[in-house]
């Protein structure tokens, strides 16, 4: 079986599935760790529906969705900062798809689209609980930075050098 990564336009039917996806189980984790419930869908519907990823679109940014054989699989992010640097977003991958490769092609293939937006540093917030997510980023070279934002859900704050 084989990956591949291409852009995408954040509004694209894929693209919106897995956005879905991907919030659906990130709020779930929270939820059930913090108040031993799912997401109530009214609030799934309202995040899904506001955050459109409009910015994730040349200039400002670039939405990556990786397929497997063919499906697709997940996707990755990149949206430029006001400094310069950009941010890592909407890294997920499907979960029977974990392991096989396809996490460290999306975020390697976010890096190389943020060098070509012109981004020299690659930021990133998650939560402690995402613990896939970190042991990727570390393996990848991502570092702990000071926090870029007073966002609540945010445990760490890792960056790299591009």
């Amino acid at each position: 079986m084989t990956w591949n990564v291409t852009p995408e336009h954040p509004a694209s039917p894929t693209a919106a599935a897995l956005w879905r996806a991907y919030y659906t189980e990130v709020s779930d984790r929270y939820y059930r760790l913090h108040e031993n419930r799912r997401t109530d869908p009214a609030e799934l519907e309202r995040e899904v529906t506001q955050q459109t990823g409009s910015e994730l679109t040349p200039p400002t940014g670039q939405l990556l969705v990786a397929r497997y054989a063919g499906e697709p699989a997940g996707t990755a992010g990149v949206r430029i900062r006001p400094d310069g640097s950009a941010e890592l977003t909407r890294v997920y991958l499907r979960e029977e798809l974990r392991g096989k490769g396809g996490g460290a092609l999306l975020v390697t293939a976010a890096e190389s689209a943020a060098r070509t937006l012109g981004a020299t540093h690659l930021v990133l917030e998650t939560r402690k609980d995402l613990t896939e997510a970190l042991t990727l980023y570390a393996r990848l070279g991502y570092k702990e930075i000071e926090p870029y934002s007073d966002d609540i859900y945010a445990d760490h704050t890792l960056g790299k050098p591009l």
